[in-house]
């Protein structure tokens, strides 16, 4: 996976923006960040998960997604290596963070697939 390919994933999610903080590219919807690119280097995307989501994530694949460092790690934000992702995991993680952040009116409307 690639950064282009982290952010086409993101950007094809309903009402997705992309905007910037701390001078990383970030991926929010209903003003709420649910990804960002380029930490802790470029190497890296970080998504925004409920940390039993994360755990999963954690056990099916240790070398592609660990947990951000610190409180915000144990929060659920999960790194994710975009070398050594797969698109279908990766889709599902971005996935997931978007429905943790989305607004219910489109958490409702959309599933994952259609």
């Amino acid at each position: 996976m690639t950064a282009a390919g982290f952010r086409r994933i993101a950007l094809s999610l309903p009402e997705t923006a992309e905007s910037s903080h701390m001078h990383h590219p970030d991926f929010r919807v209903g003003g709420k960040i649910f990804a960002t690119l380029g930490y802790p280097d470029k190497a890296h995307g970080m998504v925004k998960l409920f940390p039993d989501q994360q755990e999963e994530l954690l056990k099916a694949e240790p070398k592609v997604f660990r947990p951000a460092k610190g409180s915000w790690g144990k929060k659920g934000a999960t790194l994710v290596v975009l070398k050594g992702a797969r698109p279908a995991s990766l889709r599902e993680a971005i996935f997931a963070a978007w429905q943790r952040a989305a607004p219910r009116r489109l958490t409702t409307k959309f599933s994952h697939g259609k």
